[in-house]
């Protein structure tokens, strides 16, 4: 009996054991789950009453173990942020929260019936383009939002172009479509271009830019200009010249015949190459072996021609072979005389042949490829006969994002973090310009400053008029991170607009000390132009950049002003535009006067940020900071920006920091 009871007792207390041992593991993963094991990570003394007292402000804190990856983060702090935000021990740096993943869409905007479109004060044309703009990129931007599917049905990755491999047209037919022959695929190695025609004979000249005499006189004049075009970027601007090639039979200035060339890039002539009779220096580059320019007899004279020719035969015929011979041509062009002209494309540059005869060699200029040169146009004072191009490519690239973008991560934008940033840097691109971004993207974007978000970066593009372009810049947008699109149709007269809506975006979105404009050609070194910063006493309001003084408008050409658009002399004050800095204040003032239509817009943007900032100037005093470091026309010793470099040079440039620790240019064509 008593065994009996002895082995129940014994089995209800095992049961009871069990039923014990079950509710404390319960409660350990309970424990467990609710992160208890935290107190023997950072000691006992935190749950003690006088650990609790010290530490009561941090109750409301949630503290985490160091992590792999936390201490990973720490060892390469440029890493994106993608993570939830955590509070961390204030023994070691609070990790920074972030502030927006991506803002596609810029907040500027443009309210017509609010302003006065018909002011005489010269600001009305500029206010009616941009009312235009914002209604045509409205519309676009819906398009692309609700029915870009059904808006552009072609699939362009797999798209391709076939060119005729040659074109030959007549001087009728030349004429009939505006002096101008379409290239679709551009030019490529080899491809060359023949034009017969004819100069017309000499006529007065009056206009001053040519004749240069006073009111009254004249000149003879007789000159033609034939140029290999590229497509425009947007509405408003001239088609790039990809070569300009400028004959002047009575000459010019220099009252002798000369052969001009040059380039135009995005409005702006770079440095002409001219061609007088008298034949490159051995020591001068050649281009693919051959010089630059050629001699030729100075005295274009056809009598004079004959007698240089008899002469030559004479001496010969006295002197023998014992002297060596001199040959001189003839100026290559003569009024109504009949002359077969021929550019080529060579390895380094063109190459132009009269009547069979090397004649000039004009080597490539950064910022152009061959398959550029979709056009070519004759005009002046020349009668055409016929043109024939040959060995043209058969396919053209055409319009191919995928031939540019590197869609890789690697390249994404660093996120937008929840504090004010040291300077905001937006840069100035077009729809069109994939190649431009991704080298930017690849190069000084790259900079830790950036990449650590200290720094923010992001291209301001407007929308194309090509729909197909739109579509692709979305795509772009949305993978990379860094494009700010501002809702309105391109065009060359309203980049200012792009100009406030980077000063709106800085202060407003970026919260930034400073903020910093540039073009998408421009090499910017970011160390150098934040150092050149903090010269400035944080508490001045600051203008940066390569400041014009005393620059007078033009009154006449492409870029006249008027009188009710500009009537005083001069300019005031201001910075080229392909690479400025204002401070914030500065900023913030613009977009109060934008958003209040006190703002005065004007079509060349960099006199505009001077007229805003001379405004500023007159009720708070702003310190203007003149250097030449912020290079207009191209790349300059110890640079703090670069202007004018193509996307090879900017991947080159960043290279050369790299490597080797120093701002050098690169001058490959």
């Amino acid at each position: 009996m008593k065994k009996a009871k002895f082995d129940m007792f014994m089995s209800w207390s095992r049961q009871r054991s069990v039923q014990v041992l079950i509710f404390i593991a319960f409660v350990y993963v309970v424990l467990v789950g609710l992160e208890v094991p935290f107190v023997f990570k950072t000691g006992f003394s935190l749950v003690s009453q006088e650990g609790f007292a010290k530490n009561r402000h941090l109750n409301s804190k949630t503290f985490v173990l160091e992590s792999e990856e936390y201490v990973e983060e720490r060892k390469a702090p440029n890493r994106p942020v993608d993570a939830p935000v955590r509070v961390l021990d204030q023994s070691r740096p609070e990790r920074r929260r972030i502030r927006e993943l991506h803002t596609l869409l810029s907040n500027l905007a443009f309210n017509g019936s609010s302003v006065n479109m018909n002011s005489t004060d010269g600001f009305s044309g500029i206010l009616k383009s941009a009312k235009e703009a914002f209604d045509v990129g409205k519309k676009f931007w819906e398009e692309l939002e609700l029915h870009r599917q059904e808006a552009i049905p072609v699939d362009y990755n797999n798209k391709t172009e076939e060119c005729p491999h040659s074109i030959s047209i007549s001087g009728l037919e030349f004429q009939e479509k505006g002096r101008m022959m379409v290239l679709p695929c551009g030019l490529t190695l080899g491809s060359h271009i023949t034009v017969v025609g004819k100069p017309k004979k000499a006529h007065p000249e009056q206009d001053p830019k040519i004749s240069l005499l006073k009111t009254g006189q004249f000149l003879m004049v007789s000159q033609f200009m034939m140029e290999l075009q590229g497509l425009k970027t947007v509405d408003g601007e001239d088609p790039p010249r990809i070569l300009h090639l400028n004959p002047r039979l009575r000459g010019d200035w220099s009252g002798k015949p000369v052969i001009e060339q040059n380039t135009c890039y995005r409005m702006q002539w770079g440095t002409a190459q001219r061609c007088d009779g008298l034949r490159s220096k051995d020591t001068e580059e050649t281009v693919d072996r051959q010089v630059k320019c050629e001699n030729w007899i100075q005295d274009n004279n056809d009598t004079h021609s004959e007698q240089s020719k008899s002469s030559w035969w004479l001496n010969r015929l006295i002197a023998g072979r014992t002297k060596k011979m001199s040959i001189d041509w003839p100026f290559p062009f003569s009024e109504e005389k009949l002359f077969v002209l021929t550019l080529s494309a060579g390895f380094e540059g063109y190459h132009i042949n009269v009547d069979g005869r090397h004649v000039t060699s004009f080597p490539y200029r950064t910022g152009f490829a061959l398959e550029d040169a979709t056009g070519l146009s004759l005009n002046g004072d020349i009668d055409v006969d016929s043109v024939f191009a040959a060995s043209l490519p058969a396919t053209h690239p055409n319009f191919a994002p995928q031939r540019h973008l590197d869609m890789s991560n690697r390249w994404k934008a660093p996120p937008l973090l929840d504090q004010p940033v040291d300077m905001f840097i937006g840069i100035l691109s077009a729809g069109n310009h994939f190649a431009e971004r991704m080298a930017i993207r690849k190069s000084w974007m790259q900079h830790q400053l950036i990449r650590s978000s200290n720094v923010v970066a992001r291209f301001f593009v407007a929308l194309h008029a090509r729909k197909e372009v739109n579509v692709e810049l979305k795509k772009e947008a949305d993978f990379f991170g860094d494009i700010i699109i501002v809702p309105y149709m391109d065009h060359y007269d309203l980049v200012v607009l792009k100009t406030v809506a980077i000063c709106e975006y800085g202060v407003r979105v970026a919260s930034a000390k400073n903020i910093m404009k540039c073009d998408d050609d421009t090499f910017v070194r970011v160390d150098a132009v934040i150092k050149e910063v903090k010269k400035v006493p944080e508490n001045r309001s600051l203008y940066i950049g390569n400041i014009n003084y005393h620059h007078k408008p033009l009154r006449s050409g492409k870029w006249a002003v008027t009188y009710e658009e500009w009537p005083e002399e001069d300019y005031p004050a201001y910075a080229n535009g392909p690479g400025y800095i204002v401070s914030s204040d500065i900023a913030n003032f613009i977009v109060s006067e934008y958003d209040s239509y006190n703002l005065k817009l004007f079509k060349m943007e960099d006199v505009s940020m001077g007229m805003w900032v001379e405004k500023f100037n007159s009720s708070r005093p702003v310190q203007y900071v003149h250097s030449l470091k912020f290079s207009q026309s191209g790349c300059v010793e110890d640079y703090f920006s670069a202007h004018y470099q193509s996307p090879r040079q900017m991947i080159c440039m960043w290279n050369k920091l790299q490597q080797q620790g120093r701002p050098l240019c690169c001058n490959m064509r």
